[in-house]
Parts: C-alpha cells; sequence; structure tokens
C-alpha cells in the first residue's frame, strides 16, 4: 500500500490549499481511497489526522502572514493608532482646561479693574 504522504500528494491537498477543504470533505477523500482500495482503513484515519492538522497548520500560517501584511500596510500609511489618538484626546483636553482656566482668569482679572474703576469715578 502507498504512504499515507504520497496518497496526500496525489490528491493534491498540499498544492490547492487544504485550508479550503471541510473536515467532512476530507473524510470523503478518505472514504474513497479506502473503497477504491488504495489505502487501508487505518492508514485512512492517518490520513484524516494529517489532513486536518496540516489544515490547521496553513490556517494559521495564512492568518499570520494576512495579520503581517495588513499591519505592514497601516505602518506605511501612517495610521494612528487607538493609543495614539487616545493619547492626543487627553492631550488636546488638557490644553483646553489651561485655555479654560487663563479665560477665566483674565475676565475675573478685567472684571476686578473695572470694578475698581467704577468705584473711583
Amino acid at each position: 500500500m502507498k504512504e499515507v504522504n504520497d496518497i496526500m500528494n496525489k490528491v493534491g491537498l498540499f498544492g490547492i490549499g487544504l485550508w479550503a477543504l471541510t473536515e467532512e470533505k476530507i473524510q470523503d477523500i478518505s472514504d474513497s481511497l479506502v473503497e477504491n482500495g488504495e489505502i487501508k482503513k487505518e492508514e485512512g484515519k492517518k490520513f484524516v489526522r494529517d489532513a486536518i492538522d496540516e489544515q490547521r497548520r496553513q490556517k494559521d500560517e495564512l492568518e499570520t502572514s494576512i495579520t503581517s501584511k495588513v499591519q505592514e500596510t497601516f505602518n506605511k500609511a501612517e495610521v494612528a493608532t487607538k493609543d495614539e489618538v487616545q493619547e492626543l484626546k487627553d492631550t488636546i483636553k488638557e490644553l483646553n482646561d489651561k485655555v479654560n482656566k487663563m479665560t477665566a482668569s483674565q475676565e475675573d482679572t478685567e472684571e476686578e479693574k473695572a470694578t475698581e474703576e467704577n468705584t473711583e469715578l
């Protein structure tokens, strides 16, 4: 009988992207190979386990690659992160509070001057 890896290569699972197949489809392929006498039932079970393991590996690899590319794109685009935006909001609030205090202080000083001037008259 053929080795499980030979069967997997024959089916072309590695080349077409195993991540796109469902466990049910993998099981169907295995059942078909067993029925045709190309592999034994035990080899079919190993085939399914190996195929599912490879599927998970390919899925993880694809997710990692996509995440990396998205992050790279954001870095190139110089898009602000959530933390950076929050930091800017905090700074704006602090500056706004300072301006309000200065404005209130200046208004108080002007009122005092006006009161003094009225008192002198």
